[in-house]
């Protein structure tokens, strides 16, 4: 990249952080209570402007509770679950909120409203059973706080609840009993998104939490305008089935190209630390078409089918004895998986001459130690919302064998992985190796490395701040003489627009950079979360000596923007410039193309038995 660029991106840097250097006293607060009393005075001399009112605008709470009072309240519940531990659990009382005008901790607050009233009975809000259906305790069994903890975020990361507050409740008169409060905010769970262009529509129909049941429904419909060809994905997902967390998930998606994927899963992850059992079992069927090139490097395209069976079985023990939480949460996993993956249809042998599509078998297991911690933390991905950090390490070795190609390949990889907070922040890293072994040979041997690091929460005047670096590295070894054996730069894994299949490598490196400011107040009632990215990536291949040494880039400036009137709370706007792309040009600008949850946090848990993804 030329020096002129280097020095666009720090004037662009700096004059960002200038910005957020400004402490200026305002009175935004009331500045927005009068916009706000003056679009409500002007929404009333039409019809039509009350109707656009109402669907964009909500009530402000005239009363919120301060974070003090909040602090103070959570403390309270945390003394109390101390003072009734071990007492048996008599009733579970839960309460479900609808979205608007509702607040988990201020029992006062309700829908105000026409709007609110008419939004609410329009949503249908989780049923009690839905929510019980989470809880890993029951009636009649000693009051464990750690359970009771790990219950309440298992209903937090519920794409269909906002908050939730689980509480102990003492029985007058009574020694060793104790009541159980669940009080559960929903969100408002049907999301319609959709984007048109001259050439091609987009709609899509999420239901989060269909009839109040906790099962997600998703619809997406796109239609090509030249061509008239369309394209639609259907998936039914259902979270959990009578307390048992199993999960379903049903999907057919029809592409634009006429790919189609049909698919079933039904699986029980080890979704908490105290999970003994899980498995599952999933197939697939797949048609679609690809390019691949010759020993010329002539393009063709080419027919692939192929169904897919996977199944896997683990069991966790638990080591320790004692009620400490590190004892509780370490585990010995052991899991067994089996896999068959069927080719229907291939390329021929001018353009897959090692056959790397082809039919297979895989037997793989693992044993592995972990230990799976959560803490609640705020002002990560979302504003002001408790998220919670996974942390703890792990410890596991995989081994089994192949049959492919009339050949038998055994294999061999292990994984560590730490995490914690410390100091200086959050850092977590996960390093894999794994390679098959072909009378005595290695062959596509993948080492991976993935390191996550975010600092404390600091503050600029009034202004939250945090920085977040995620690096990755990727080497293989002896990989297939094929493209489509190669790691790429794509969406998913390194640079988001960096979609040519072209731009690839046997080796990769890449590092992002995520500044995520939260904004004091508000303008006229709107909150801001003001973002800069940098990603940069290098790929290698087997004639360099480490990387080819060319620099790949992006950088991205963004916004995610609510309001406490609105009843959508939050969108987001963002701008991405790359000094070049290969094949598509040089100074490229590009909008949305950055999403914000990107920068995703690690998982400590050890499930079904895989390879390690080479991508």
């Amino acid at each position: 990249m030329s020096s002129k660029h280097y020095i666009y991106f720090l004037l662009f840097f700096l004059c960002a952080q200038n910005l957020l250097a400004q402490e200026k006293e305002t009175h935004s607060g009331n500045d927005s209570v009068k916009v706000y009393k003056k679009i409500e005075t002007y929404s009333k001399k039409s019809k039509f402007n009350k109707f656009i009112y109402k669907l964009l605008f909500k009530s402000n709470r005239k009363a919120k509770a301060s974070t003090a009072s909040i602090k103070r309240k959570r403390f309270l519940i945390k003394k109390s679950f101390d003072r009734n531990e071990g007492k048996i659990i008599r009733n579970i009382n839960i309460e479900t909120l609808d979205p608007f005008g509702y607040s988990i901790d201020n029992y006062k607050d309700a829908p105000e409203k026409g709007f609110e009233k008419f939004g609410n009975k329009l949503h249908l809000k989780s049923k009690t059973w839905t929510i019980r259906n989470q809880l890993l305790f029951k009636k009649n069994q000693p009051l464990d706080s750690l359970v009771v903890k790990e219950s309440e975020r298992l209903i937090r990361r519920q794409r269909y609840t906002r908050s939730v507050i689980i509480k102990p409740v003492e029985i007058p008169g009574s020694k060793d009993s104790v009541d159980i409060s669940i009080r559960v905010l929903d969100s408002w769970s049907l999301i319609p998104t959709g984007s048109l262009s001259s050439s091609r529509g987009n709609f899509e129909l999420t239901e989060r939490n269909f009839l109040g049941l906790g099962h997600e429904f998703r619809n997406d419909f796109a239609k090509q305008f030249d061509t008239g060809k369309s394209a639609y994905l259907g998936q039914y997902s259902i979270s959990n089935i009578k307390n048992t967390f199993i999960n379903t998930e049903l999907t057919y998606e029809n592409s634009i190209n006429n790919n189609t994927i049909k698919s079933a899963r039904i699986e029980r992850q080890f979704f908490s630390p105290f999970t003994r059992l899980a498995g599952g079992v999933y197939f697939e069927n797949r048609f679609y078409v690809d390019s691949l090139p010759d020993n010329i490097g002539t393009f063709e395209n080419h027919r692939f089918k192929l169904e897919t069976q996977e199944y896997w079985l683990g069991h966790s023990f638990k080591i320790f004895s004692g009620k400490d939480e590190d004892y509780r949460t370490t585990n010995l996993v052991t899991s067994f998986g089996y896999k068959n993956v069927n080719y229907l249809e291939i390329p021929t042998i001018a353009y897959d001459p090692t056959r790397f599509f082809a039919s297979e078998k895989l037997y793989l297991a693992t044993i592995g130690l972990n230990t799976r911690k959560f803490a609640e933390d705020k002002y990560l991905f979302n504003f002001g919302i408790i998220e919670d950090i996974p942390y703890g390490q792990v410890y596991s070795i995989t081994g089994g064998f192949q049959d492919k190609n009339n050949k038998r390949r055994s294999y061999f990889g292990g994984r560590f992985a730490y995490g914690d907070y410390f100091s200086i922040g959050y850092l977590s890293a996960n390093i894999e190796w794994g390679s098959f072994f072909n009378n005595g040979c290695t062959e596509e041997t993948t080492f991976r490395i993935e390191g996550n690091y975010f600092t404390n929460l600091q503050y600029l005047g009034n202004w939250k701040i945090r920085q977040f670096v995620k690096p990755t590295l990727v080497l293989g070894n002896h990989r297939a003489p094929i493209i489509k054996d190669r790691v790429l730069l794509s969406d998913d894994n390194g640079i988001i627009g960096f979609n040519n299949p072209l731009i690839n490598g046997t080796r990769k490196l890449s590092v992002a950079f995520q500044t995520q400011t939260y904004a004091p107040g508000n303008w006229h009632g709107f909150h801001f979360s003001p973002f800069y990215n940098m990603t940069f990536g290098f790929l290698g291949n087997e004639t360099d000596k480490f990387l080819d040494g060319r620099l790949y880039s992006k950088f991205s400036l963004g916004m995610l923007i609510n309001n406490d009137y609105l009843v959508f709370n939050s969108f987001q706007i963002s701008f991405s410039y790359y000094p070049s792309i290969p094949f598509e040009g040089d100074n490229v600008y590009k909008t949305n193309s950055f999403k914000n949850n990107d920068l995703a946090l690690p998982d400590f848990q050890i499930g079904q038995p895989i390879i390690v993804p080479y991508q």
